[in-house]
C-alpha cells in the first residue's frame, strides 16, 4: 500500500548565495541558513572547499531554508574545461545489449591487445590510441593499473563524434562515444554541480521517510513519490531489480524497512542507511539476515522476502547460489531451490512459476496450497512459495488449517540484533564511503570488484557519473546528495571522489546509494537536478521523502 502520511506545513524558500574564487564560503559550526537578507559574498576557511579538480576553481554555494530544520544548498564548481573533448572509445561486445542503462560497456583490454587493435583502426583511417587506465586504492582494493583502453579521434562535439562512431562500427568496430571529463583526472576544472539536503533534528519536526509507492515489484518515479505523499524534498535511494529477467522490476536489491517492517532481505554483509524516528536520527550499518517459518516443532530456512525466487539480485544469499554467495554488484545470482515469503506489499500477485505455494490468511493459517505457485493474497494474507528441493518439505509442513510462523531477524556488523520500531526504515545501499570520520571505501567488500571483469570497475567506479550519497555528521544531522553528470555542465563523481566529498561536507559516516540515472532530488514539488537518463526521470524502486512540519 502507499505510504502517504500527509501532513500540514508550508515551504518557505529563504536564500542566501555564498560565492567564492578558489576559496569556499564558511559554513556555520551546524550548517545552518544564515542571514537571509543579504548575499554574503566572501572568501574564507579553505577546508570547506569541494576537493575536486584543480586548486583555485570559483565555487558558490546557494542555501535556502525549506522548513524549519532542513535546508537546501546547491553546489557549483568550476567551469567547463577547454580540455576536455569527445572521443570514441573502442568497446569489447558485451555491454551494448543489457537493458540497464547504467550497464559499462567493457572496454579495458592489457597493453599488447589494445596496442594491437590500436594499430589494426590506424590501418583503417581511425586516430586511434591505446591509453593506460590506473585508479586510486580504497580501504578494500589495491588500486594500481585497471588495464587499457583504446580511444578514437578527439572531438569538440558530441554529434562529431557519434559521426566517427558511425564509421567506427560499419568498419565493422565496437565503440561508444564519451567525454573526457568523466574521467575523473584530479586537474580538471570542472564544472560539478551537487545539491545538499541537511536535517537538524534539534529544530526539525517534519519526518524523514522510506517509501516503496503502491507496491513493491513495480517502479514509481521520485517526483510521483514526493507529489502522493505532500513531501517537502526527496530524493531516490536504494538499488533495485530494473531488468525483468533479473526478477520484479521495482523490488529493492537489498534490505528494505519500511515503517519497521522487513520487506525485503538484505544482500548479506552490505551496508543499509538506517533512519530512525523518522528521522531524528539516522546511521550507516552493515546487515545480514535470518528468515525461518516454523510449525509443529519443524523449522524450514527462508532464502527470501517478496522477491522471484531463484533470483538474487546483486547477490549476497545464500551458500549453494550460483555464481556465488557473496555480494557482486550488478549480477543476478540464481538458485533452482528456495523458500520465499510474500507479504500483501508486494503487488496484486505473488509470481508465477513452477513450485508449489502456501496461501495464509492474516493469523497465517494455510487456507490452501497451490500446485503451481502465483497468484493474489487474501486480505491481510501472505504466503510462502517453495521451488526445487523444497517443495516437497513445505508441502509436509503446510496442511489446510495448519498455523505457520515465519520469523525473520536483522543483525548488525557486530552480530547485535536489530529489532526495527514502527519508526524505523531502512534501505539498501554501497559501498561505504567514510566511517568515523576517515575515507573508508569498499568497493570489493560490497562486490564492486568483479573479478576477471576490470571494465566493469572502471564504468561503475572508476569514472564519474551521477551519485546520491547519505550520512550523518558529528552533530547528529542527516545529509543527502546528489551529483548530476553525465553532461558537460556536470561531469558527476567517481565514488572515490565521491567519499571525498562526503568528508568535506562534513560527514562521519556516509554510503553511496543508487546512483546514474536513477539520481533525482525533488524539492517543492520540483525536480531540481538534471536526471541524465535520456528519456527524463527514471522510476525507482523507493525514495527517501521530507514531509512537512506537523501541526
Amino acid at each position: 500500500m502507499m505510504k502517504t502520511r500527509r501532513l500540514g506545513g508550508a515551504a518557505v524558500a529563504l536564500g542566501v548565495v555564498l560565492a567564492v574564487t578558489g576559496l569556499p564560503a564558511q559554513a556555520s559550526a551546524d550548517n545552518r541558513a544564515t542571514d537571509t537578507r543579504a548575499t554574503d559574498t566572501r572568501a574564507t576557511d579553505t577546508r570547506a572547499v569541494l576537493p575536486l579538480g584543480s586548486a583555485g576553481l570559483a565555487e558558490t554555494r546557494t542555501t535556502q531554508t525549506l522548513q524549519p530544520g532542513l535546508t537546501l544548498t546547491r553546489i557549483v564548481r568550476g567551469t567547463v574545461d577547454p580540455a576536455h573533448h569527445w572521443t570514441v572509445e573502442a568497446t569489447i561486445p558485451g555491454g551494448d545489449t543489457s537493458p540497464d542503462p547504467d550497464a559499462p560497456p567493457t572496454t579495458l583490454k592489457d597493453k599488447e591487445s589494445a596496442e594491437e587493435l590500436a594499430a589494426d583502426l590506424r590501418s583503417d583511417g581511425f586516430d586511434a590510441r591505446a591509453e593506460q587506465v590506473t585508479t586510486p586504492g580504497t580501504a578494500d582494493y589495491a588500486g594500481g593499473t585497471l588495464g587499457w583502453r583504446v580511444r578514437i579521434g578527439s572531438f569538440t562535439s558530441q554529434s562529431a563524434a557519434a559521426t566517427e562512431r558511425i564509421r567506427v562500427i560499419n568498419a565493422g568496430y565496437s565503440g561508444s562515444v564519451t567525454y573526457t571529463g568523466w574521467d575523473g583526472a584530479t586537474t580538471d576544472r570542472g564544472p560539478w554541480r551537487l545539491d545538499v539536503l541537511t536535517i537538524d533534528p534539534r529544530t526539525f519536526r517534519g519526518a524523514l521517510d522510506a517509501t516503496y509507492g503502491p507496491d513493491i515489484e513495480n517502479r514509481e518515479t521520485v517526483s510521483t513519490l514526493a507529489t502522493d505523499a505532500g513531501a517537502v524534498a526527496a530524493v531516490n535511494a536504494g538499488f533495485f531489480v530494473l531488468d525483468p529477467r533479473s526478477g520484479a522490476p521495482g523490488d529493492p536489491a537489498g534490505v528494505g524497512v519500511y515503517d519497521g517492517r522487513l520487506l525485503s532481505e538484505p544482500v548479506n554483509g552490505r551496508p543499509g542507511l538506517v533512519v530512525h524516528d523518522g528521522g531524528r536520527s539516522a546511521q550507516v550499518t552493515r546487515l545480514t539476515w535470518e528468515g525461518r517459518v516454523t510449525a509443529r516443532g519443524t523449522t524450514l530456512t527462508l532464502n527470501g522476502v517478496n522477491r522471484v525466487p531463484g533470483l538474487i539480485r546483486n547477490c549476497g544469499g545464500s551458500e549453494d547460489d550460483s555464481p556465488t554467495s557473496l555480494p557482486l554488484h550488478d549480477v543476478t545470482c540464481t538458485n533452482p531451490d528456495q523458500l520465499v515469503a510474500f507479504t500483501q506489499e508486494y503487488g496484486a500477485n505473488t509470481p508465477q512459476g513452477e513450485g508449489v505455494e502456501a496461501v495464509l490468511d492474516s493469523r497465517g493459517r494455510v487456507l490452501e496450497l497451490r500446485s503451481v505457485r502465483g497468484g493474489p493474497l487474501p486480505s491481510g494474507g501472505s504466503s510462502i512459495q517453495a521451488t526445487g528441493r523444497h517443495m516437497a518439505a513445505l508441502t509436509a509442513l503446510a496442511r489446510p488449517g495448519e498455523r505457520l510462523r515465519v520469523e525473520t531477524t536483522l543483525r548488525d556488523d557486530r552480530g547485535r540484533r536489530v529489532t526495527p520500531s514502527p519508526g524505523t526504515d531502512i534501505v539498501n545501499a554501497g559501498p561505504e564511503l567514510v566511517r568515523d570520520g576517515r575515507l573508508h571505501v569498499t568497493p570489493a567488500t560490497d562486490g564492486m570488484v568483479h573479478p576477471g571483469d576490470p571494465s566493469w570497475y572502471y564504468g561503475w567506479v572508476h569514472k564519474r557519473n551521477p551519485r546520491t550519497l547519505a550520512g550523518t555528521d558529528a552533530a547528529g544531522r542527516t545529509v543527502l546528495v546528489t551529483a548530476d553528470g553525465r553532461s558537460t555542465e556536470a561531469l558527476g563523481l567517481s565514488i572515490t571522489e565521491s567519499a571525498k566529498v562526503a568528508r568535506s561536507l562534513g560527514l562521519r559516516d556516509a554510503v553511496n546509494l543508487d546512483g546514474g540515472g536513477s539520481t533525482t532530488m525533488v524539492a517543492n514539488g520540483q525536480v531540481i537536478n538534471d536526471p541524465s537518463d535520456a528519456a527524463g526521470e527514471r522510476p525507482v524502486g523507493d525514495a527517501l521523502l521530507i514531509l512537512p512540519r506537523r501541526r
